[in-house]
């Protein structure tokens, strides 16, 4: 039998600190750090998107930061691993793009290791550029 949830998506919706520690941790592998994200999100971002499973349990979450004017950044797209696979993180970008769309920007830039080119390009809808990065500590940096 298989179990078909309805998720929420949110559009800056409310979370714990806590909860976005827990799940960046767990989606990121690293161990869990006090990262105070609601103070961060709402001072640097356009905004971001929370997804919920039935009962209200945070197992999504992606942030949109922006240079407030035509582009806008996708940063942090992370799914609870027992919620992977299921669209919930093509739907949390999809809020994205609406939202940043709606908000006049002209430009939604993502960058992200090779493995999730699929996600990216095939689920959500980004095209490959041309892009430029210098690492500014560890390899190459100071």
């Amino acid at each position: 039998m298989t179990v078909t949830h309805t998720y929420e998506y949110e559009w800056r919706g409310d979370f714990a600190d806590v909860d976005l520690n827990a799940l960046h941790a767990e989606g990121f592998d690293h161990p869990p750090v006090d990262i105070g994200w609601s103070a961060r999100v709402r001072r640097h971002s356009l905004g971001w998107v929370c997804a919920r499973e039935p009962g209200g349990r945070l197992v999504g979450f992606v942030n949109v930061a922006w240079d407030g004017g035509g582009h806008a950044f996708v940063l942090d797209t992370v799914v609870d691993r027992r919620h992977r696979g299921g669209g919930i993180g093509a739907a949390l970008v999809a809020v994205a793009v609406r939202e940043a769309r709606a908000a006049g920007c002209e430009w939604l830039h993502v960058d992200f290791e090779g493995h999730l080119k699929r996600f990216y390009f095939d689920a959500c809808g980004f095209a490959p550029t041309d892009a430029g990065l210098i690492p500014l500590h560890g390899a190459g940096g100071e």
